[in-house]
């Protein structure tokens, strides 16, 4: 294949802000998207931006006391449209960016910074309840229902003993009937966890030997299939969840992708067969 037959990247549009900005999301079913992150005096900021005329207009800004780090739309309707993020103090709230001023809803989620944030069940993506997970430098994982107040509906702990483990990404998968469903975690020290919401247990743990910094499943809506694992080092794993070993577990292949840190997994919501990788020297990557 020559260089003319590749599929390139292009920059649409480009931006420079005035922020470290730690997250960002497309609105559903929309032109605009969500920036999350921190000014350097300390405070959180989100940024609505719609795309018109091949420009960026900056359509709201919102400033609020506590830096955020994540932020998802996956466990909301496509008419309210609720933005849900997580802090450096540990809150989870949800947003309505019309009105943005005070949280729809709001709880102290973990006792340190929330890394990571994923929602299901919402946008009509996902069978069964709205929920969202959140995981945290505390070591623990959580589920909550944005109808139940306080509590979350799960919560996946290290045991007594056990050394606490900085979770840095988490995914939601197999949410393709009323019952199933499963989270996934990825760990500071390598572990990737695999969580089943239905028995409420661990069904699969493994270790890719370096920081898994993003995970995500090729669909969230559909029986698992493929998950994909970014690591500190640059490598990236995917494994092929219809095939689990009993001892071995699922099988899997590895890349060395970047000569830098993989931050992040996505995959093209149209073609499951197709993610980027993004590294950590401003690479972006494309891979079938």
């Amino acid at each position: 294949m020559s260089a003319f037959e590749k599929p390139q990247v292009i920059a649409h549009i480009q931006k420079g802000l005035n922020y470290t900005v730690f997250d960002c999301k497309w609105v559903p079913c929309s032109a605009k998207f969500v920036t999350m992150g921190n000014f350097a005096r300390g405070t959180g900021v989100i940024q609505l931006y719609e795309i018109q005329h091949g420009d960026l207009k900056l359509l709201r800004e919102i400033e609020k006391a506590k830096a955020i780090k994540c932020g998802t739309f996956g466990a909301t309707s496509l008419q309210q449209r609720y933005l849900a993020t997580g802090d450096f103090a540990g809150n989870l709230h949800i947003w309505n960016l019309e009105a943005p001023e005070m949280p729809v809803y709001s709880v102290k989620a973990h006792k340190e910074i929330v890394n990571t944030i994923d929602g299901v069940g919402g946008l009509g993506i996902g069978e069964g309840a709205p929920e969202i997970v959140t995981g945290s430098r505390d070591g623990t994982v959580k589920v909550w229902d944005p109808r139940q107040k306080d509590d979350p509906v799960a919560n996946m702990e290290p045991v007594q003993g056990e050394n606490k483990r900085d979770c840095w990404t988490v995914a939601f998968g197999n949410a393709y009937n009323q019952e199933e469903r499963v989270v996934c975690a990825g760990y500071d020290n390598g572990d990737i966890k695999l969580f089943d919401l239905r028995n409420m247990s661990l069904r699969w743990e493994t270790n890719i030997k370096n920081g898994v910094c993003s995970l995500e499943f090729d669909r969230k809506d559909i029986s698992m299939n493929k998950l994909v694992a970014t690591s500190l080092e640059g490598k990236f794993h995917v494994f092929d969840m219809r095939t689990q070993h009993p001892t071995k577990g699922f099988a899997s292949v590895s890349e060395k992708a970047h000569k830098s840190t993989l931050w992040q997994v996505r995959h093209l919501p149209q073609n499951r067969e197709l993610f980027l990788t993004a590294g950590g020297a401003g690479s972006l990557h494309l891979w079938k």
